[in-house]
């Protein structure tokens, strides 16, 4: 039962199929009908029994003989083909031209082609190197069973019998030799479809004798342009061009720019670019030997700059940082000290601080928003914001995806995060003494509402000095107010709620509150323009951040979507070859997609030699794989928590106070000397940590 509910609810969507079909009955979906050139992607998994296989009687050589004529199958469009491989162009397109072994496949290839010219496109091409063509045709026309004919056009070439009245159609003043003695059907022993239309020389009209014509060619060659054609089967480009928008209007061929170096519009037949297609994308995927896991990680630690040699400086190298981790979201406690600063030599908060204040980073919880029932809201509407809550690091400019269009969250509020979230809603972006004023509410219920706003992820502030605060327990000290009530010497109040009661007191009403002006500015965490389906922004931030992705990468991260969706996504853009599929990484099963700049690196860090160094790592970081790509337990994702990688495998953590050996009996120990190093590294703070290995680097340098 448990496989069933998996299979039609995680692997299928049986509540959406209901809901389709419930909608199509009631009218409210329309369904047209559609003539497609190829089996409609929706049914390939459907014909293949997928995912559901198991409840499928039918053999399972009856199914993969089933999807032999669906991986024929292309892109929807031409801006979805990756540019092909020269080499698999030459390939396919010969071995897409008729065998000729003997006289009798020549001449079955003279019915295929219809005409085969004694030019380089015909007898001079080069799979026919070597073989005895012309002593083959001699020997077909004195059977009577090929022609040689000539046209008024300069043609010149070989014809079958069988369709002399069809080169008689499409060329004017054509002249056989030997001149035929007794009349020759059309059609007979004839692969093609007898023409409809007006009747004119041979029984046939021109236009449908030359649609013939190149149809036989077009199932022969690869790419091709209009004047190539034109000039091999000798006839007026612009009946070419006619006759190939007639094929590309039946689905037959393709037009796009397929050959490097060509100029004009190409087409190809469409059977025969998708052998091209998957050749080059064949050819791609065995450039790439698969590594080991530990090879991967050591790969990581250098492509998320933690490695020593490889972390980045100032301003800029943060913001390449946030740029590759936005979305990851890890315990707010340690984002500054122990994500930042591992990649960032000589970090300092100013830095964030910059970037948050000029606009371009913004942080905060953005997960909270995906979910209907907010988890972040108690039943009483208040959250209490510390250390361990999530948060993220992101640039401004990808909230549009990294925020879906969800204000559910918002409707759970009350109190003070109701009216405060209100007063931000109608004046944008306020300070805190702002929104005193407005929901006339004290000082703490308005700093905890915001803060509640803050773990919902409705809200956030212009800076981080806020969040620091917040996570050191402190406060800004207030100063004395103007309009607070004070006594005379008798005792008596000169002030009630703020106002004089004497002309005077009229000047200091309005006086700013100068102790809570000097905090940041709270904003609503809104997507300016939220987009419709952000699947393929996801897939290309987690590609960015891991280089090579595969299902187990996405264990802990926060931004991930379920693998189904994001592999249609990841197979067209590779089909546009703008990343690679292939075995990537040894031990992991399905599909594995990887952009070129990382697969380039991870095949020279194959024949890297390991340095022995160890590499410590926070267990709130998105590289705290251990258990997820190795063998062994996990390193919980508590904030205090490290882990330290010797050569790619886990080999020690400090979880809390307690130093906690990774490295199982069943493998070789690192030695004791690595051991006790891990040993010191992991008991200081990870800063600390890394500074003595970004030494040990540079004295060894």
């Amino acid at each position: 039962f448990e496989t069933m509910r998996d299979c039609l609810t995680e692997a299928s969507d049986l509540d959406g199929c209901r809901a389709v079909l419930a909608g199509i009955e009631s009218g409210e979906i329309e369904v047209y009908g559609r003539d497609t050139v190829q089996p409609s992607v929706f049914s390939h998994q459907i014909l293949n029994a997928m995912p559901y296989a198991f409840l499928d009687d039918a053999p399972l050589e009856e199914r993969r003989a089933r999807a032999v004529p669906l991986r024929r199958a292309l892109p929807e469009g031409s801006r979805d083909l990756t540019r092909l491989d020269p080499e698999a162009i030459i390939r396919e397109s010969e071995n897409a031209w008729p065998r000729i072994r003997d006289v009798d496949e020549l001449h079955d290839a003279l019915l295929t082609l219809g005409v085969l010219p004694e030019g380089p496109e015909g007898l001079a091409r080069p799979v026919m190197d070597g073989l005895p063509v012309m002593p083959w045709l001699e020997r077909l026309a004195n059977a009577g069973r090929a022609y040689r004919v000539t046209a008024d056009c300069g043609l010149s070439a070989w014809v079958a019998a069988e369709r002399l009245n069809l080169v008689r159609g499409a060329y004017d003043g054509v002249s056989a030799s030997p001149e035929p003695t007794t009349p020759l059907s059309l059609f007979a022993n004839s692969r093609l479809v007898p023409p409809s239309g007006g009747e004119l020389k041979g029984g046939i009209s021109r236009e449908d004798a030359v649609l013939a014509l190149i149809r036989g060619w077009v199932d022969c060659i690869g790419p091709f342009t209009v004047a190539e054609l034109a000039s091999t089967l000798a006839l007026p480009a612009d009946d070419v061009l006619y006759v190939l928008g007639q094929l590309e209007n039946e689905g037959v061929v393709l037009r796009g720019s397929y050959r490097q170096g060509v100029e004009g519009e190409e087409f190809c037949d469409r059977r025969i670019l998708a052998r091209i297609h998957r050749s080059t994308i064949d050819s791609l995927r065995s450039q790439v030997e698969p590594v080991s896991p530990a090879t991967f990680i050591r790969f990581l630690l250098e492509w998320q700059h933690i490695a020593p040699e490889a972390r980045l400086h100032g301003e800029g190298g943060l913001l390449s940082v946030v740029e590759k981790l936005q979305g990851f979201e890890t315990a707010a406690g340690v984002v500054e000290e122990e994500i930042f600063a591992t990649r960032v030599t000589e970090y300092s908060g100013i830095m964030l601080d910059r970037l948050c204040l000029s606009g371009e980073v913004v942080w905060g919880r953005f997960s909270a928003r995906h979910s209907t029932a907010n988890s972040a809201l108690s039943s009483s509407g208040r959250a209490a914001f510390s250390r361990f809550t999530p948060v993220t690091v992101a640039l401004r400019e990808s909230l549009d995806w990294l925020l879906p269009d969800d204000n559910t969250a918002a409707d759970e509020l009350t109190g003070a995060p109701k009216e405060a979230w209100g007063h931000m809603r109608e004046r944008g972006a306020s300070f805190q003494s702002d929104i005193e004023a407005a929901t006339k509410r004290l000082p703490s219920d308005v700093e905890e509402a915001l803060w509640t706003l803050a773990a919902a992820g409705l809200a956030t502030a212009d800076g981080l000095e806020a969040l620091r605060q917040r996570l050191r327990g402190t406060k800004r000290p207030r100063r004395p107010s103007f309009n607070r009530p004070r006594n005379d010497k008798a005792g008596n109040s000169r002030f009630r709620t703020g106002r004089a009661e004497g002309g005077a007191g009229g000047r200091f009403r309005n006086a700013p509150r100068l102790g809570r002006t000097l905090g940041s500015r709270w904003w609503l965490l809104e997507a300016p323009d939220p987009v419709e389906d952000r699947t393929e922004a996801v897939a290309w931030q987690l590609l960015y951040r891991y280089g090579i992705l595969f299902p187990e990468l996405l264990a802990r991260d926060s931004l991930s979507l379920r693998w189904r969706d994001l592999t249609r996504v990841l197979r067209r853009l590779e089909a546009r070859g703008e990343i690679r599929g292939g075995r990537f990484v040894s031990g992991f099963i399905g599909e594995q997609f990887a952009l070129p700049e990382a697969a380039d690196a991870l095949r020279r860090w194959r024949n890297r030699e390991p340095d022995d160094r160890p590499v410590i790592v926070s267990a709130c970081d998105p590289l705290n794989l251990a258990g997820v790509l190795t063998p062994g337990p996990r390193v919980p994702s508590v904030p205090g928590n490290r882990l330290a990688y010797r050569n790619g495998v886990p080999i020690a953590a400090m979880e809390g106070s307690e130093f906690v050996p990774l490295l199982s009996s069943s493998r070789d120990r690192a030695s004791d000397d690595a051991l006790e190093q891990a040993r010191v590294l992991l008991s200081v703070p990870i800063s600390h940590a890394n500074f003595r290995l970004e030494q040990e680097v540079m004295a060894t340098a």
